[in-house]
């Protein structure tokens, strides 16, 4: 691979961004053939999903989740839509600011929820079973050194906060 800091012409197949995507956007689509067909969902609602499943016992606004999901408050407003509308997303409103919600998974939902998380796990488990364990870190630690810089360089917040 060339040195990308000596490139002068964006030539996509090197890169960074552009490859990223790609990568990330295959291995959606390969993992949520597991769970489209059975449950009706989107990679936008498991994601959703997966976030609030990782926390059963705390309520997240919209805010929080285009936070830590890094999709834009249209997407997770339609994710959610779509997801209250299903019955595995209950909505909770602020009684002391109407404007804010807090959202959590309902009984359906968790056990949606139980039955997709070991399956996308066991798929990372094998997806990553292809790299050394020594790769495998590395590749964990180059993620997280990334994200950080990313987020130092971002100039743009993914969700801008509409909840006072």
């Amino acid at each position: 691979m060339s040195d990308p800091i000596e490139k002068s012409r964006l030539d996509l197949s090197a890169y960074l961004p552009y490859r990223l995507s790609i990568l990330s956007n295959t291995v959606s689509s390969a993992i949520a053939a597991l769970y489209e067909q059975k449950h009706q969902l989107s990679v936008a609602d498991w994601r959703i999903m997966a976030v609030l499943g990782m926390e059963p016992d705390r309520a997240l606004t919209q805010t929080e989740l285009c936070s830590r999901t890094r999709m834009d408050k249209v997407q997770v407003s339609r994710a959610i839509k779509r997801l209250l509308n299903m019955g595995h997303v209950d909505r909770i409103m602020d009684p002391k600011d109407r404007r804010r919600a807090y959202l959590t998974l309902t009984k359906p939902g968790q056990r949606v929820y139980d039955d997709v998380a070991p399956i996308t796990l066991a798929w990372e488990r094998a997806f990553l079973s292809r790299l050394s364990k020594a790769d495998a870190q590395t590749l964990d630690v180059m993620l997280t050194l990334l994200q950080t810089i990313a987020d130092e360089m971002s100039v743009q917040k993914p969700c801008p906060p509409s909840e006072p």
